[in-house]
Order: structure tokens, then C-alpha cells, then sequence
């Protein structure tokens, strides 16, 4: 008799395991089928308050079909703040940036093709959507910035078809060369770089810093009181009264071949200039290329063809 009512506990034992294994699997399977998918980056844009002008600005320029795609993508985003700020800049309101026609241009801009995680990002150039390139630097505390100007300053948002990483402004890819920028800045209503362009010009050095991105430059301009200070040391009145031979190697001291961004020079480095053989010293907590000081409200000028830093002394080698 208690054989068989030992028996009878067993069973339903059994049956009571085996209808809770039911029951919860079938809750499970009910879960699985209630769980959305998760956001791709249109929807994880629109979703964060902080992305509200991007996320228009997505729309306005017809891009949201396209990031809303298998991709991968990974996304720059600039910040409510980033886009007040760049607007503010370039004297724009948000409605001017909106209807602009340049406007999938500038979003695409901050787009790269593939799933780029934080862990991935190295310093260097990063072929974007529009097919122009950008520069990440990682300057000597970590921090990693585009083009000398934005900071990155979160990371790793994740959407089903991509990364997104937040940036503190805009980024817009270059459109004039080193030589266009400073003939520009010599003609402007409060001018600077005008014994630049002449210093160029006697020394027919002009085409060598008008190039495109495949000539990564790195020029430290001296400014126009700069230019006069050398004069008076040297006791003539402008660059035509200066040997062409002297004046060359003196621009060509002032030229890295490489786009050093000042969140890439490190306290210490010895840059190769274009001058054979003669290599400028980065001063960092004083500021400084050899004895000249860098401007630092005219840092990271950027060019088609590299970057310019303005100092306050022409520099002449040894």
C-alpha cells in the first residue's frame, strides 16, 4: 500500500514539473514575440533629446531612409548644443541650415561606412559617406577629436544597424588650401598673412601649399607683426630686400610634412620641417615650436591640404 501511494506522488510529482516547464516556456515564446526590435540609429537619434536638431536635420536632408538601412553605419553626432554653437559661428539660424542645399553633404559628413566601436577608433584619416576625408587625433590625455575642433564626448550608443558616438560640433570638410586661406585672410577687412603671401610668392613657393588632401601639410604661419619684427632684425623693409635663397629655407622651416593637428604634437617631438635635415621642438606647456609661441585662438586652420598654426616669431634655422 505505500508502495503504491509512494508510486502516485512520484507521477504527480512529474506531471506538476512537466506542466510548469509548459507553462513557462509558453510565456517565454509570448515574451519573444512582445519584445520590439531594437531602435536603428534614425529612431535612436529621434528618441534622445539631446539629438532633436540632428534628427531633423536628417529629415529635412532625405537621409533618413538611408540611415535607417541595413548599413552598418557609424555616426558622429553632433549635439543640440554642437549645432547652436556651429550656427552662432557661421552667423546661420536653424532654419537657414535646415533648407540649406549643402545639408546631406555636412550630415554625410559625419558618417562612416561600417560599425566602428570606441575600442576601434584610431588617430588618423577616415574616409566618410561623401567620400572626403576626416582626421581623428587623440591628444595626450586620450581625448579624441575630428579635425582639431570637435571632441568626442560619448561613445558607443548602440543601434541595430550601427554605433553612434557624440561630438561637441559640427565637423564640415575643407574647401580652400593652405595658400587660399591665407591669400583670403590677407584681403579681409582686418588682413593678416599679407607678408606671408608676399614671402611665398618672391620664393615661388605659392603651388607647393596649394595642393588637395594627398598632401598633408603642416605650416606654422607667422603673423604679420612676426614678419616685421625679422625685418627690423634685419635691417630691410620687406621680403624683396631678403635673399630668395635665405627666404626658401626660411619658409621651408616653417612647414612639417605631415597634418599635425595640435592635439597630435607631444611635449617634446622633434618635427621634420621641409628644410633638409632641420627639425622644429614642441614646447607643449609653454606653448611653443623652438622659441615661437603658438597663437592659441588661431590653432588648427584646416585645409584642403593639411593644417595651419599661427605663431608669433619667424622662426630661422641654425
Amino acid at each position: 500500500m505505500n508502495s503504491m501511494k509512494i508510486k502516485a506522488w512520484r507521477y504527480l510529482s512529474l506531471s506538476l514539473a512537466l506542466l510548469v516547464t509548459m507553462v513557462f516556456s509558453s510565456c517565454d515564446d509570448q515574451d519573444d514575440d512582445m519584445m520590439p526590435e531594437s531602435d536603428n540609429i534614425v529612431e535612436v537619434l529621434g528618441e534622445d533629446p539631446n539629438f532633436s536638431i540632428l534628427a531633423s536635420a536628417v529629415v529635412a536632408a532625405e537621409l533618413d531612409d538611408d540611415l535607417s538601412g541595413t548599413g552598418p553605419f557609424t555616426v558622429f553626432a553632433p549635439t543640440n548644443t554642437a549645432f547652436g554653437d556651429f550656427i552662432s559661428d557661421k552667423g546661420l539660424t536653424a532654419e537657414a541650415l535646415l533648407g540649406s542645399a549643402d545639408l546631406a553633404d555636412i550630415l554625410s559628413y559625419h558618417v562612416v561606412s561600417g560599425n566602428v566601436t570606441s575600442s576601434e577608433v584610431e588617430a588618423g584619416a577616415v574616409n566618410s559617406l561623401t567620400g572626403e576625408k576626416f582626421y581623428i587625433s587623440v591628444d595626450p590625455d586620450g581625448g579624441v577629436w575630428i579635425n582639431g575642433n570637435s571632441m568626442v564626448t560619448a561613445v558607443d550608443q548602440m543601434a541595430n544597424n550601427g554605433v553612434i558616438h557624440t561630438l561637441d560640433y559640427v565637423i564640415t570638410a575643407p574647401t580652400k588650401s593652405i595658400a587660399e586661406i591665407a591669400v583670403e585672410s590677407s584681403t579681409a577687412s582686418t588682413p593678416e598673412f599679407t607678408q606671408l603671401v608676399a614671402a611665398l610668392t618672391r620664393a615661388g613657393l605659392v603651388e607647393a601649399v596649394s595642393g588637395g588632401s594627398d598632401d598633408d601639410l603642416t605650416v606654422f604661419a607667422p603673423t604679420d607683426a612676426a614678419f616685421q619684427d625679422l625685418y627690423d632684425a634685419l635691417g630691410v623693409s620687406g621680403v624683396d630686400e631678403i635673399d630668395v635663397e635665405l627666404l626658401t629655407d626660411v619658409l621651408t622651416y616653417h612647414v612639417v610634412p605631415a597634418r599635425a593637428f595640435s592635439q597630435d604634437l607631444r611635449d617634446g617631438a622633434s618635427l621634420p620641417t621641409l628644410l633638409e635635415g632641420k627639425n622644429l621642438t614642441v614646447d607643449l606647456p609653454g606653448l611653443m615650436i623652438n622659441e615661437s609661441s603658438l597663437v592659441p585662438s588661431m590653432l588648427n586652420i584646416h585645409a584642403t591640404n593639411g593644417v595651419i598654426h599661427v605663431i608669433d616669431q619667424v622662426m630661422l634655422p641654425e
